[in-house]
C-alpha cells in the first residue's frame, strides 16, 4: 500500500530483460515493494549503490515504459505506524494516458489526461487519481479526459516538468471509486450523487 507522495527522483541506471536497476538515496532491502512510477514492484537485487526491480510480462504490457528511463518517481510501501497522506494506492496501474493539452492558470498548470471511456467512469470530480505514483486531486471530467491543476512544487519535485503533450503516463484510479461502481453496477438507477448520499450514512 502506498500514499501517492513521491520519496526522490531516483536515476535509471539501466533496463534491459525486464530488469530495472536505479540509483537512489532510498536504500532497501531485497523483497521490499516499491512504486516506481506508481507500479508496485520487488526489489529482487541489491548492489553497493544501486538495486533491482524485475517487471512482469503483464507489467510490460500495462505501463508508460518510454517514461523508466533518466529519472523516474519512487515511493517506498507504507509501513504500519507511519504517517498517511495523500490517498490510498494499491500500485496497480490501470491502463495509460496520454497528455492532450497543457495550459498554464495562474500561477499553476492545468493537465488535461485522455484515457481508455472504460476507466472514466472511476474519475469522480474532487476525488483522487494517481499519475505516475503522485496522488493527484481530478477537477475537471470531460468527454473522454480529465484536467488536473498542478501547482509549482508538484511540478518543480515530480516529473510532471518533463511532461509535453503526448506523454504517456500510468494511471491508477481510485481504489473507492472502482469499489463502490462494481457494487451498484448492476442498478442503472444509481448516480454518483446516490451513491454519495449512500456513503454520507457511514
Amino acid at each position: 500500500m502506498f500514499t501517492g507522495l513521491i520519496r526522490e527522483l531516483a536515476n535509471v541506471e539501466s533496463f534491459s530483460n525486464n530488469i530495472l536497476t536505479l540509483k537512489s538515496n532510498y536504500k532497501p532491502k531485497i523483497g521490499d515493494s516499491i512504486a516506481i512510477n506508481g507500479a508496485c514492484l520487488t526489489v529482487v537485487k541489491i548492489n553497493s549503490n544501486s538495486f533491482s526491480v524485475e517487471l512482469s510480462p503483464e507489467s510490460t504490457s500495462l505501463l508508460a515504459l518510454e517514461n523508466y528511463k533518466n529519472l523516474v518517481h519512487i515511493e517506498p510501501a507504507m509501513q504500519m505506524g507511519d504517517r498517511f497522506e495523500g490517498h490510498i494506492v494499491q500500485g496497480h496501474v490501470d491502463c495509460v494516458g496520454t497528455i492532450i493539452k497543457i495550459e498554464k492558470k495562474g500561477n499553476s498548470t492545468d493537465f488535461f489526461i485522455s484515457i481508455p471511456k472504460d476507466f472514466l467512469k472511476y474519475m469522480i470530480p474532487k476525488g483522487s487519481v494517481t499519475i505516475d505514483g503522485v496522488s493527484l486531486t481530478i477537477n475537471e471530467i470531460l468527454k473522454s479526459e480529465f484536467r488536473l491543476t498542478i501547482i509549482p512544487h508538484t511540478i518543480e519535485n515530480t516529473l510532471f516538468k518533463t511532461y509535453k503533450v503526448g506523454s504517456k503516463v500510468n494511471i491508477e484510479t481510485d481504489m473507492f471509486a472502482r469499489y463502490i461502481y462494481n457494487m451498484f453496477k448492476k442498478d442503472d438507477s444509481l448516480s454518483w450523487s446516490d451513491i454519495d448520499r449512500i456513503m454520507a450514512n457511514y
